[in-house]
């Protein structure tokens, strides 16, 4: 069989660097991707297809593991398997014809999502992360060999530019990932332009939809006129330059953010799917695509082989279209910016963790495991009833915010989230609480003796956990999390791949 070939990285030690060197302009209207990996899997998926493993070992880059972070998540941490997919902005190897930018520019990354496959493997879930979000960057590896410091409160699409190199660095990007989520990421891909329009191109164009019709100035902002027509309104289907031209769209619809350019790359790699299970299969439609699709990526070496991207795109056959759901991490505008709002983040993350579906299904493959994340409510009225905490555990102490979760609903109490607080040394319980609810949070504070309460500008009532209710008897030390519902703002929001082509397709 053939091997892999492996392409030396700036970031020696880590799902890190791109294959070829790569170059950018630093325009707000590259092409986004969170759309070749999920058909790049899901090519793969029928058995019998060991004859195209010489055809498609000679095809795939690899990676060295060099960049990434001894200070990782624990490899137990999630039961499901974790693929970071990094959509690049390259202009060299072919790709600047379809995107232009200027060749010698510092490689950038504009999409990035997290595939979750519960251990189930009936279920799937992409959840993206905006580029332009606020997050705190670990110590990432530079070409000369030296890490840089942290970075709080940077963009996330900065850690892949890390290093100011053409061809970026997915290293740091996977870093900054799992530092965000918690979650250890098992792969890394990363996919690009080129690609891309081949994949669109081999499945015979993609069905979309457009809420209205659209412009050349829609598509670059900078024109004077309007331009010529470049999408008339409704169903169509694109493929190479249009599918390109379709998944870059920004300006003329909705708010014109990229939240909603999010939403309708989405729908787009849901429909990608569709196209290529409607299709089937056969050797005659396999062959081509996933030549394409190999040959858009370049991966860790924990994939760098045709045996091993099998094995792994075939643990993905039994997801269906209604299964394969598309969300994007909880967020807020900061300025021009995305913050990240918690706890419904971390209750996102704790979901996939636990394996359990945004709409709180059980998908650990499990006998006997309950359906739903939900609390069961409280039987009677209690003093507790009517008033709604947040609960932070300020200690180290595993599982403490969910059994005080506990505790507090069986009281009448509504917890609206479980996190973890910022630090970890918190000694006595805190009450913290908004304007004109000093009362509600007497009545919190009583069921934590001890616990000091203060004021703050902030509307909502939160219990930070300290060491002093970790010793108390009635909280367990060995307690298990109990598993956390996913915030409704994010399951409602949820696209299936089967969803209307044409609804949820932007913000604003």
């Amino acid at each position: 069989m053939a091997g892999t070939r492996e392409q030396l990285s700036p970031a020696r030690r880590g799902s890190s660097a791109k294959p070829a060197a790569r170059t950018a302009r630093p325009r707000r209207s590259r092409v986004r991707f969170t759309l070749a990996i999920a058909l790049s899997l899901l090519v793969l998926l029928t058995g019998g297809v060991g004859w195209i493993y010489l055809k498609l070992g000679g095809d795939i880059n690899t990676f060295s593991s060099d960049g990434i972070s001894g200070d990782r998540p624990d490899a137990d941490a999630s039961k499901g398997e974790n693929v970071l997919v990094i959509g690049s902005d390259a202009r060299t190897g072919g790709n600047e014809a379809l995107g232009g930018g200027d060749k010698g520019d510092i490689g950038r990354s504009d999409t990035a999502f997290l595939l979750h496959v519960y251990a189930d493997h009936r279920n799937a879930v992409a959840v993206s992360v905006p580029r332009d979000t606020l997050v705190t960057i670990p110590p990432c590896k530079l070409p000369d060999g030296s890490w840089t410091g942290t970075r709080p409160d940077t963009m996330f699409n900065a850690a892949y530019s890390t290093g100011e190199t053409a061809r970026g660095n997915p290293a740091c990007t996977q870093n900054t990932v799992e530092k965000l989520t918690g979650l250890r990421v098992d792969h890394t891909v990363v996919v690009d332009f080129k690609g891309f329009a081949a994949l669109t191109d081999v499945v015979g164009g993609v069905k979309v939809c457009l809420p209205q019709p659209i412009h050349q100035r829609d598509l670059n902002p900078h024109r004077t006129t309007p331009g010529k027509l470049l999408f008339p309104r409704g169903e169509q289907s694109v493929s190479g330059q249009k599918a390109l031209d379709y998944v870059r769209l920004r300006h003329g619809i909705g708010d014109g953010s990229d939240i909603g350019r999010i939403k309708r790359q989405q729908a787009f790699v849901g429909s990608l799917i569709k196209k290529v299970k409607s299709d089937g299969l056969t050797p005659t439609k396999l062959l081509p695509l996933a030549n394409a699709a190999t040959r858009s990526m370049t991966v860790d070496p924990g994939l760098g082989s045709a045996d091993k991207l099998l094995s792994f795109a075939m643990s993905l056959k039994n997801v269906d279209l209604h299964n394969t759901k598309f969300v994007t991490i909880p967020w807020r505008y900061e300025g021009s910016r995305v913050a990240v709002v918690e706890p419904d983040a971390d209750a996102l993350w704790a979901s996939l963790r636990d394996d359990r579906t945004i709409d709180g299904k059980d998908a650990s493959g499990k006998k006997g495991a309950r359906s739903s994340a939900s609390p069961a409510p409280s039987a009677a009225p209690s003093p507790g009833d009517g008033i709604r905490v947040t609960v932070y555990n300020g200690t180290t102490v595993m599982g403490l915010a969910a059994q005080a979760a506990r505790t507090l609903e069986d009281d009448g109490f509504t917890v609206t989230g479980t996190a973890t607080a910022s630090t970890h040394d918190q000694a006595t319980t805190l009450i913290q609480y908004g304007p004109g609810e000093k009362v509600r949070a007497g009545t919190l504070a009583q069921r934590f003796p001890g616990a000091r309460l203060e004021e703050t500008s902030t509307a909502g009532i939160k219990a930070i956990l300290g060491q002093d209710y970790a010793d108390h008897p009635s909280a367990a030390a060995t307690a298990s999390p109990e598993p956390t519902a996913v915030p409704s703002e994010v399951s409602d929001d949820a696209r299936s791949a089967d969803d209307n082509l044409c609804s949820n397709l932007s913000y604003g």
